[in-house]
């Protein structure tokens, strides 16, 4: 064998991501979070993540039903526990059938490409969420027409899907975006769809257990629940704090995709102890539908006194609050000096956002007392940066 190592060259693209302040690391957490620290950094937004309840049935479901499914849902690792969280999360969503993959990622990848073959035309909005971007790539490269349209532009969304030329057509968009927080205009993406006979597939991710009535997600917000023609992929793992991801739409759609979807197929079911965990949670929220409504408040207050405080804070319509910092340098420090304060942060740079909209991207939680949103608000404006943009009207932000 030679001398030449073939990865080298990863080690010189890393140097090059570093010296671009594109660097990213883990940072393992303890068990526990610190006397005194506030996280707006994770998507636990309901606060099920930890609570006795979830973490019992997570339990319970590990010693009835073990710690991994044993194979994929088409040979071993189907459960009557699966079957009893797809049937309660359809009711709760509004939605013909359910069905549960491993994660909403995977949710995402197996629906759109089991429904765009070489026939279809995929209308994408430019600030979808990766797992949709890259199921359309996927798609694209089995035959399928991608179209993209500026962010929210739903004049764009509706001139491409009538100029397309494909027989079948699906628009694909997030109905929370995850960055900026903003929601989309649903009804009206799926009003385009209807005048051209259009499939409208949705990633409601940030908006089930958010927004909606009781949390019950976007399409019952818009007036959709169980509208025909439309479809939406969920995550267990941001409100509901667990794991996994699901479709809920038409039986037939369901159905589609048990018998091609790859992500379903191929892969490993998802976890017992993770789907135990997801419908304590769903119990969770039917049981108290206000903590949807205490969620949007808070998110609400940490925005409105953010731009109290001069800094360019969206506007949230969900639980997202993202807050523009200049640089990708500015946001990384800034999201540092949070963490020193005992605040922790997301902090948004290339490539997940374009260059020069880096930004701090806070996540409101249900659980959050007043005190701790105060001390959370004074940290972040404490360890501003100079270069922080003022508050008023901002590209990109509302």
């Amino acid at each position: 064998m030679g001398d030449h190592d073939p990865f080298e060259r990863l080690g010189a693209a890393a140097a090059e991501r570093a010296a671009a302040g594109l660097a990213r690391r883990l940072r393992p957490r303890g068990p526990d979070t610190a006397p005194g620290a506030v996280d707006l950094a994770g998507n636990d937004y309901l606060g099920f993540a930890r609570h006795p309840a979830v973490t019992g049935a997570a339990a319970a479901a590990a010693r009835r039903w073990g710690a991994g499914a044993t194979g994929s849902r088409l040979v071993s690792g189907d459960t009557l526990l699966h079957r009893e969280l797809e049937e309660e999360l359809a009711d709760f969503y509004g939605a013909e059938a359910a069905l549960v993959f491993s994660s909403g990622y995977t949710a995402n990848l197996g629906l759109v490409t089991a429904v765009a073959d070489g026939s279809a035309a995929l209308v994408c909005d430019r600030g979808n969420h990766a797992s949709l971007i890259d199921a359309a790539r996927l798609a694209k490269a089995a035959g399928a027409q991608v179209l993209l349209f500026d962010h929210g532009d739903g004049g764009a969304a509706r001139a491409a899907l009538a100029d397309c030329g494909r027989e079948h057509r699906t628009l694909l968009s997030d109905t929370v975006f995850s960055v900026d927080g903003d929601l989309s205009d649903v009804a009206g993406l799926a009003r385009a769809c209807a005048e051209n006979g259009a499939a409208l597939l949705l990633d409601d991710a940030h908006g089930l257990g958010v927004v909606g009535e009781g949390g019950t997600g976007a399409l019952s917000a818009a007036g959709l629940r169980g509208a025909p023609g439309v479809a939406a992929a969920a995550t267990l793992s941001k409100a509901l704090g667990a794991q996994g991801g699901a479709v809920l739409g038409p039986r037939t759609l369901i159905r589609h995709l048990v018998e091609t979807a790859r992500t379903f197929v191929f892969d490993t079911g998802l976890a017992p102890p993770a789907a135990g965990a997801a419908l304590a949670a769903l119990r969770l929220l039917r049981g108290d539908p206000r903590r949807p409504r205490r969620l949007r408040e808070t998110a609400r207050r940490l925005s409105a006194e953010l731009r109290a405080a001069g800094l360019a804070a969206t506007v949230p319509d969900a639980a997202v609050v993202s807050v523009l910092a200049g640089s990708r340098e500015e946001a990384v420090s800034w999201a540092g000096r949070c963490r020193a304060a005992g605040v922790e942060v997301g902090c948004f740079r290339p490539p997940s956002v374009p260059d020069g909209r880096a930004r701090l991207r806070l996540t409101a939680r249900a659980d959050l007392t007043g005190e701790q949103v105060d001390r959370a608000l004074e940290a972040v404006v404490a360890a501003r940066p100079r270069g922080a943009p003022a508050a008023g009207p901002v590209g990109g932000l509302r």
